[in-house]
């Protein structure tokens, strides 16, 4: 029961920050205060625990808010109890808090920022090397990084190539370079040579999703050419995916 409450009470304070982070983040680069974003009102820490409307106002924070607010505690708690073996529950929490923040604000901004990475960066370091010792910790983030660096080089290429022959600018790009370091960051924890199977299952999922993502557009008749998705998301799931797979081999 103990171990319980302590699982909610971090979730919670989890979505809470999830929710805030993907707020500010993305808009103003830094830490401040909560604002309503029809009326701009500042609104307390209270509103984003409880999905209170803006007392100005009466605008009610997005449903995103709603869904982290309720999902990511049972997910956490979930974890707590059947952790990944090698991060342990602590670690597992940790990890799943910080990549619902990179999927969210992808998802929402198609983005993933530096400070977000750099922090991932310094988690990946310290778990990589409990789990799998410096030395493949330190490779597999620079296979990461540097794979998904060959990825995005191409893309550009291949978009820039395009728009020369089309004579139109091509503003979708299929990576940014924030995927670049997320895999990066995603070598760091699954060390090498896991982060291989990790690129290799998030290249499977991101074709698979995006396939049915484009048979659903053209049957509503809203396709449109170069309609790139998040990349994010796709690494963050073959992540959490392969350290449960391995997990279930052993």
């Amino acid at each position: 029961m103990i171990d319980f409450l302590l699982y909610l009470i971090m979730g919670i304070a989890g979505a809470w920050l999830v929710n805030y982070l993907s707020d500010v983040l993305p808009i103003y680069r830094k830490f401040t205060s909560l604002q309503c974003p029809t009326c701009q009102t500042d609104l307390g820490w209270r509103s984003y625990l409880t999905y209170r409307a803006c007392d100005s106002c009466g605008e009610k924070p997005s449903i995103r808010h709603l869904v982290i607010l309720v999902g990511l505690p049972i997910l956490v708690v979930l974890m707590g109890f059947f952790p990944v073996i090698v991060l342990g529950s602590v670690g597992s929490i940790v990890w799943l808090i910080y990549f619902a923040l990179v999927a969210v604000i992808d998802l929402e901004h198609r983005m993933i920022l530096h400070p977000v990475s750099l922090v991932g960066a310094l988690l990946g370091l310290i778990s990589g090397t409990l789990a799998h010792g410096p030395l493949n910790t330190l490779i597999g983030g620079a296979a990461g990084f540097g794979i998904m660096l060959i990825f995005y080089l191409l893309g550009e290429g291949f978009v820039r190539i395009l728009a020369r022959k089309r004579g139109e600018d091509i503003e979708e790009v299929a990576l940014g370079f924030g995927d670049v370091n997320l895999a990066g960051i995603m070598g760091l924890l699954l060390g090498w040579p896991g982060v291989i199977g990790g690129i290799f299952l998030a290249v499977i999922l991101g074709g698979i999703i995006s396939g049915i993502f484009l048979v659903v557009q053209v049957l509503r008749k809203k396709y449109q050419a170069f309609q790139a998705l998040p990349y994010g998301p796709f690494l963050v799931i073959s992540v959490i995916a392969l350290f449960y797979i391995s997990q279930i081999a052993r």
